[in-house]
């Protein structure tokens, strides 16, 4: 069984985010860097499975400068087996990560593909689904629980969707993609970290791919969120009608 991760780079979630004064972009200066937390899920999923079974091998994809190597260690470090990552200073979007996947995928002959759902810088939700229809290979998102068969041509993944939870039944190989859920990721231990220095992570330069990136998907500006306003209190409900009615205009 040989699972592929993809690992991206990302803002750490408690980390405060500052846009540009020119909607740019964000301001990355002294910020910290992590693996998307969906994507470590999926890497800790794949490690499970992993273990399980006895044997197979586990491969992190990563996306991005040279800067994303840190990353790819991290992720080596819980225990994953090797690591590839397609060098390129670019702006890339949802389908362009996806059709870099497809030849990754190809080229590695994998079994399963495990994903976190979404990035969670950007939140487009699509990579998965993406690389799912370009493969031509069922897909499961959203997964809160993944069981291999025993003979490992089949998985059942538990899918968490807006009515609670719906249990599905799909060939492999397959695209799977990994809700919060789903399970708790180990820290990298010590020994783990000196095992990573020696793990072989391979560098591919985008051009070598030949993959079509141009972008499908343009930010026009980016914009800090609203400052909430403190909130007040009302002496009688009929004062509360009121303000709902006039002020916040919701009745």
């Amino acid at each position: 069984m040989k699972i592929l991760v993809p690992a991206k780079r990302v803002p750490d979630p408690n980390s405060t985010i500052k846009v540009k004064t020119d909607g740019s972009g964000i301001v990355t200066d002294g910020l910290k860097w992590v693996i998307n937390p969906f994507d470590e899920i999926a890497i800790e999923e794949a490690l499970r499975i992993k273990e399980k079974l006895g044997g197979g091998e586990v491969v992190l994809a990563g996306i991005g400068s040279k800067a994303s190597s840190e990353q790819l260690r991290t992720g080596l470090a819980m225990g994953a087996d090797r690591a590839i990552l397609v060098v390129t200073e670019e702006a890339i979007d949802s389908l362009a990560v996806a059709r870099i996947l497809h030849k990754l995928v190809e080229a590695e002959k994998v079994d399963l593909v495990l994903m976190g759902k979404q990035a969670i810088d950007a939140d487009s939700n699509q990579a998965g689904q993406m690389l799912a229809e370009l493969l031509g290979w069922p897909q499961a998102t959203f997964a809160s629980q993944v069981e291999l068969a025993a003979d490992q041509k089949s998985a059942k993944v538990t899918r968490e969707v807006d009515g609670g939870l719906e249990v599905i039944e799909l060939p492999l190989p397959a695209v799977v993609t990994a809700d919060l859920r789903l399970n708790e990721p180990r820290y990298a231990s010590l020994p783990g970290i000196m095992k990573a220095r020696k793990k072989e992570l391979k560098e591919i330069p985008l051009a070598d791919l030949g993959v079509d990136t141009a972008p499908r998907l343009k930010v026009v500006k980016m914009e800090p969120p609203a400052k909430r306003q403190g909130g007040r209190k009302v002496e009688t409900v009929q004062d509360l009608i009121q303000a709902l009615h006039s002020e916040a205009k919701v009745i």
